[in-house]
């Protein structure tokens, strides 16, 4: 019970980033209907930014935790934003109206641009980063093993909580997500009633970039060592998250985070490490057979 109670923590730490991640495939996919496979680098992009951030911050002699890593948040959402409308302008803008192949080849460039660049500036090594946040609380213990929830494991989840509560209240509250969600059901209707579709869809990928950025730091924190690939792997497994819960659906997009994250630590405590993923993409594979449309996914209507 104790060794399943820790994996179930770990779990739902893996699968709050993931979902962070996800939501901005659902994001940008809910108003335009594509997929940005570019988004798993731009979280990779984030991830690198904070790290840079933190450290000329420290060489400023800014030392107290707390104002460190809120700094750093502050800096790497914005800067990553940045990155993310210029993928928006550069790639997606003058696609637009192509063929719906195009994008997807382009998004699958920008990845691979995004991924070489950040090797040539940074190098291929891993990038280490000593523990910032430590210590924790021993929930129980039970012939020698601890069950532990460490600080950085309740701020990440915590953070992701938080994030979703806000993302959630600006699209249903806002005017901007009301104008997502009338891009999202007729981007035409919408143009024509006074909606700026340009910059609705700027906004939304600056949006989903920054959760990107908020998703790397947790990332960098939680396991303390980054590279130029990591935004491959956790993009490939967001997707699957952000399909899985619903294409579309923020909820769902955080659902799907977490049943991945779950799966994942789970097989790998249980079973074999290697098939970790198969195991994951399995379940995937599964839910979309008998409800393709995913858990919380709306069937698509199509218009006529």
């Amino acid at each position: 019970m104790e060794y399943f109670l820790q994996q179930l923590i770990n779990g739902i730490t893996l699968g709050s980033i993931y979902g962070l991640i996800a939501i901005g495939y659902t994001m940008v996919y809910g108003i335009i209907g594509m997929i940005n496979f570019a988004h798993g680098d731009i979280f990779m992009v984030g991830a690198f930014i904070s790290l840079i951030v933190f450290l000329a911050i420290i060489a400023l002699g800014i030392t107290w935790i707390p104002l460190t890593l809120l700094l750093v948040l502050v800096i790497a959402m914005a800067l990553t934003s940045m990155w993310g409308w210029t993928v928006e302008r550069l790639a997606y803008r003058p696609l637009r109206e192509s063929f719906r192949l195009a994008p997807l080849i382009t998004a699958i460039g920008m990845s691979i641009v995004l991924q070489n660049f950040v090797q040539i500036a940074q190098g291929a090594r891993v990038k280490p980063l000593e523990p910032i946040i430590t210590g924790g609380y021993a929930l129980m213990e039970r012939d020698g093993f601890v069950v532990n929830l460490s600080n950085i494991q309740i701020l990440i989840v915590t953070t992701t909580v938080v994030l979703m509560t806000i993302f959630s209240l600006i699209i249903s509250k806002t005017s901007l997500g009301r104008a997502q969600r009338a891009c999202e059901q007729d981007r035409t209707m919408a143009a024509l009633l006074g909606v700026n579709v340009d910059r609705t869809i700027s906004l939304t990928f600056v949006m989903g970039a920054a959760l990107a950025s908020v998703a790397g730091l947790m990332y960098l924190l939680y396991y303390g060592v980054i590279d130029f690939y990591i935004g491959f792997i956790a993009g490939i497994k967001a997707f699957t998250a952000a399909v899985l819960g619903g294409i579309g659906s923020l909820p769902g997009a955080m659902l799907g985070g977490l049943i991945i994250g779950l799966i994942e630590t789970f097989w790998s405590a249980y079973f074999s490490v290697e098939y970790k993923d198969v195991a994951a993409f399995s379940i995937l594979a599964i839910v979309l057979i008998f409800m393709p449309s995913g858990l919380l996914g709306r069937p698509e209507v199509e218009k006529v």
